[in-house]
């Protein structure tokens, strides 16, 4: 958007209209500077009071699942929140999924779902997991020749819930009201609360409090909906009964690499034996069953590797030199590389190694995608090949299925990852941790499970921290059972590989319906 040249229209404007006009003897005198401010002020007002209001618009569709033909209506639109005197604070974008023909709403579940980031619209979950209408992919999962499109998804979950698609403020097409910073929507605990003031609303506006509750979140929307499950509680007195986490991160220590924290390098290196597997760099001995090696390299992580982590430079050089050859055996890197890096890799350092030799990097969100940069000695790579693969389409497919199938009219920019949400105020203290609100929320309410879902090539959230944070809830035996972890060979988004997005939507729909009341 050229803001530039417009500021400098509006600015030449603004000052011409504080010109002195010639006035006529018979005209009334003219008002007081301030009492004309104070005019302009409430009309503005009372014009952004108009334009910050609910726009909705509904279409019917139906689509065929498991051999069934589903009825369904599709709600596009925005819902105002306002504070308790009805000022407006901000637009919530969404798209809602509801089956007609329902006799009773308390009998059919509906899901709330949303991407990560922070700063992710929710386009992703919606045309690309679980809502009705899917972009056309590859059978490996690559995108086809643009323009993208859209066919029916054979694998929504339309068939066992209702679906609520939402974008959290300064993304997709959710903004603050006029006059309403940013800031207040976002940070960790800002967006949990407006994000649970949506869904209550929402609950509120089609008398869904007698339904089943489901939350589906991806990535930084795993972080999100853990601390929802308790917000929900304690503010509203709402209860969920089931939270779907797809690629978890609950506890950020465990994924931010730097001086003084070695979490990160245990639980990404069965990511990276994952990735070397794929690419043909283990020795033949790991190259056969894949979750054979990679259950041999999680017991390396958690034992010999950590203690060495934890002995630092008091490890004796012999032993460092053993420790630093197992190593490189799992990651498919050189022994010199592991010693000259400490024993400690970094994600995107392993991104950008692991296929040197082949001139060629991996991706972070699904290491099976390959790129190469221009510079073939760099550190780092120049750009994420698999967020490549799920960009462009995914937002060209949005922006055309919104206005032409739903009928939801807008010219604002499609925010599908939005840079406006930084800096990302955080809680006290250097990393979010939410496993512990979620366990609380779950000794709150009895029937309330939670489903883990880990793709084993995602470097983004690696599949074995999630093993680590179930270890570590601190759950009783006899509640261990309502938290579990699913396995796909796939990575961050395991929906764009058919196979994985078939074994997916099976293990949810399993999963919501052990949930479901009764069960």
């Amino acid at each position: 958007m050229p803001r530039t040249s417009f500021s400098i229209f509006l600015a030449v404007l603004l000052s011409l209209s504080f010109l002195p006009v010639p006035t006529r003897a018979d005209e009334p005198p003219a008002k007081p500077a301030a009492a004309d401010k104070a005019d302009k002020a409430k009309a503005g007002a009372d014009k952004d009071a108009k334009v910050v209001q609910d726009k909705i618009s509904r279409t019917q569709h139906s689509i065929m699942l498991g051999g069934q033909k589903i009825a369904y209506t599709a709600t596009a639109g925005t819902l105002v929140l306002a504070d308790e005197e009805g000022k407006p604070r901000a637009s919530f974008f969404y798209i809602a999924y509801v089956k007609d023909g329902v006799k009773d709403p308390r009998e059919r579940p509906v899901t709330f779902s949303y991407n990560g980031g922070p700063g992710s619209a929710a386009l992703w979950v919606n045309i690309g997991a679980f809502g009705p209408r899917r972009v056309e992919m590859s059978a490996e999962g690559m995108p086809l020749p643009p323009p993208a499109r859209l066919v029916d998804n054979e694998d929504s979950l339309l068939d066992v819930t209702d679906l609520v698609f939402v974008d959290p403020i300064a993304t997709g097409y959710s903004r603050p009201a006029p006059g309403e910073p940013v800031k207040d929507f976002t940070g960790f605990k800002n967006d949990i609360e407006s994000m649970g003031a949506f869904i209550r609303l929402w609950i509120n506006r089609n008398e869904r409090w007698g339904s089943p509750k489901f939350l589906a979140g991806e990535s930084y929307g795993t972080t999100r909906s853990a601390g929802l499950a308790a917000h929900l509680q304690d503010r509203y007195g709402l209860d969920l009964n089931g939270i779907v986490l797809v690629s978890a991160v609950l506890n950020w220590q465990d994924f931010l690499f730097g001086p003084g924290n070695d979490m990160p390098y245990i639980t990404y290196l069965p990511t990276y034996a994952a990735a070397a597997w794929y690419h043909k760099k283990l020795p033949p001995e790991l190259s056969g069953d894949l979750r054979k090696t990679l259950d041999e390299v999680q017991e390396f992580a958690l034992h010999d590797y950590a203690i060495a982590l934890l002995e630092g430079n008091r490890m004796p050089a012999a032993k460092r030199h053993e420790i630093a050859v197992k190593v490189a055996r799992y990651t498919g890197l050189s022994v010199d590389y592991v010693e000259r890096a400490d024993l400690r890799i970094e994600h995107e350092h392993f991104a950008k190694e692991l296929l040197r030799d082949q001139g060629k990097t991996i991706g972070r969100l699904d290491s099976r995608f390959t790129g190469r940069d221009r510079d073939g000695i760099g550190e780092v790579y120049e750009f994420d090949p698999a967020s490549a693969v799920v960009d462009a389409p995914f937002v060209a497919a949005m922006s055309d299925y919104v206005r032409r199938d739903l009928g939801f009219e807008t010219d604002l920019i499609y925010e599908r990852s939005s840079e406006k949400v930084y800096p990302w105020t955080l809680p006290e203290g250097q990393y979010i941790a939410v496993a512990e609100p979620l366990r609380k929320a779950m000794m709150k309410n009895p029937s309330l499970k939670v489903m883990i879902a880990s793709g084993y090539y995602d470097m983004a959230t690696p599949f074995f921290d999630g093993t680590y944070t179930i270890a570590h809830m601190g759950l009783p035996e006899s509640d261990r059972g309502r938290m579990h972890q699913t396995f796909y060979e796939a990575g961050h988004m395991m929906y764009i590989h058919p196979p994985d997005h078939a074994k997916l939507h099976k293990d949810i729909a399993e999963f919501i319906k052990s949930a479901m009341p009764g069960k």
